[in-house]
């Protein structure tokens, strides 16, 4: 049963239905980047939750599934009395605490004495079990994602897509902005390399909302694996968001979604410098700039000379020394950049991580390496990146690769989307 889409109102006088296509604002663009963000928990938790009375919901979240006043929308629907029939915990786990490729487990939760179940890369058929066990016929979706096809919330949210239509459930998004905005880049996922950091032909850089990914996801992919949604997917939508809105100009609180992504700049970087993890260097796990410091022992200040030569659009970088308290080099000098973004809207993360990979290999062939288990392949989705950066392609060789997928992806995401 599909939830009705008369409470999916926005709070206020406009009373701009959710769900409606295009903008029904009339304010200027300077206002509109003025306003503070509404995500779709802050516009249903306004109206008390009641489109969710009277159902048995699940909640899929983590600690980015806040309110604007920092109260966890699980703690919101217990006080407004719709209590969650459980809770779902993705990769950190559902309160946040576990590193990377871990979980908490299933416990009870001791705040609200609600189920946890830990989601974090079961299949879907298992989810499904989990679903039916604690009686869900509406399991809630709220998460925010950082906009890269690796960052596993998304296949979190998918999985649970997969598990609705398989028990009939109806599935809710609360939306929330992608702090990267609208914009999609890099390569596509060759379904040859699916796996827990991207399941399904999607580009590295999606530039959608996990709202707008849910509709692509049940037109291109769920008829494949269980069915389509159809009414029975249910996007709340943010207000005030617009496609070229990044994370600083929304007015919300970066709450971090995973503990190596303590800012809205990490995610700025991390849809590139992730790419580092398939490599030997240390991509700053263990530092208080993850993702954004990036080095190795070997590496000196000749890095940084040779990259401020590329004139690269929005990046600056400093000559960076550090000592990695976990990860790779736990203990050992480090000699690196440290990458910081001057303009997001000039900035290409992918193309500057390329090239970050480039002048690596080529100033020090000694320190540099792919990963032995060829992890690259996966992140970027095919063998292209790494087989073209070690035959010595340059960075605008290799980045134009992938422009004629990226362009069909551009123009095939084009009806699922939801903000100008």
């Amino acid at each position: 049963m599909a939830l009705n889409r008369r409470h999916f109102l926005a709070a206020g006088a406009l009373a701009t239905p959710v769900l409606a296509a295009g903008s029904q604002v009339s304010a200027t663009a300077d206002e509109q980047h003025r306003r503070r963000v509404a995500t779709g928990a802050d516009l249903l938790a306004a109206q008390g939750w009641r489109a969710l009375a009277g159902r048995s919901v699940g909640v899929l979240s983590n600690p980015t599934g806040v309110l604007h006043g920092g109260e966890h929308i699980v703690d919101s629907l217990v006080a407004a009395g719709v209590r969650p029939a459980a809770a779902f915990g993705p990769e950190h786990g559902f309160r946040g605490s576990a590193q990377a490729g871990g979980s908490e487990g299933d416990y009870t939760d001791p705040r609200t004495g609600i189920p946890v179940y830990d989601a974090y890369g079961i299949t879907a058929d298992k989810l499904a079990q989990m679903l039916t066990k604690a009686g869900v016929d509406t399991l809630v979706f709220d998460i925010a994602d950082v906009g890269a096809r690796f960052y596993t919330y998304i296949w979190s949210m998918y999985t649970g897509m997969v598990a609705a239509s398989k028990t009939g459930a109806s599935f809710v998004v609360l939306d929330r902005p992608n702090p990267l905005g609208g914009t999609a880049a890099g390569p596509m996922l060759d379904p040859a390399f699916a796996s827990g950091v991207g399941r399904k032909p999607i580009v590295q850089q999606h530039g959608m909302t996990v709202g707008e990914l849910a509709r692509f996801f049940d037109a291109e992919f769920l008829p494949d694996d269980g069915g389509s949604l159809g009414d029975r997917l249910e996007i709340v939508r943010l207000r005030h968001w617009r496609r070229d809105t990044v994370f600083a100009d929304t007015g919300l609180h970066w709450v971090p979604p995973s503990p190596n992504m303590p800012t809205p700049d990490t995610a700025l970087v991390y849809p590139g410098t992730c790419l580092f993890e398939g490599t030997v260097l240390s991509e700053g796990r263990g530092t208080t700039r993850p993702f954004e410091i990036i080095g190795a022992p070997g590496i000196d200040w000749r890095w940084r000379e040779e990259l401020l030569s590329l004139g690269l659009p929005g990046a600056e970088f400093r000559e960076n020394y550090y000592v990695p308290t976990f990860g790779k080099f736990t203990g050992q000098t480090c000699g690196g950049v440290q990458l910081t973004v001057t303009d997001p809207r000039s900035f290409d993360a992918i193309r500057t991580a390329v090239a970050m990979i480039v002048t690596a290999r080529r100033v020090y062939p000694d320190v540099f390496a792919w990963r032995p288990d060829n992890f690259i392949d996966k992140l970027s989705g095919s063998t292209r990146l790494r087989t073209m950066v070690d035959a010595g392609a340059g960075v605008d060789e290799i980045v134009g690769s992938w422009r004629g997928e990226l362009a069909e992806f551009t123009s095939r995401r084009r009806k699922h989307l939801l903000y100008r």
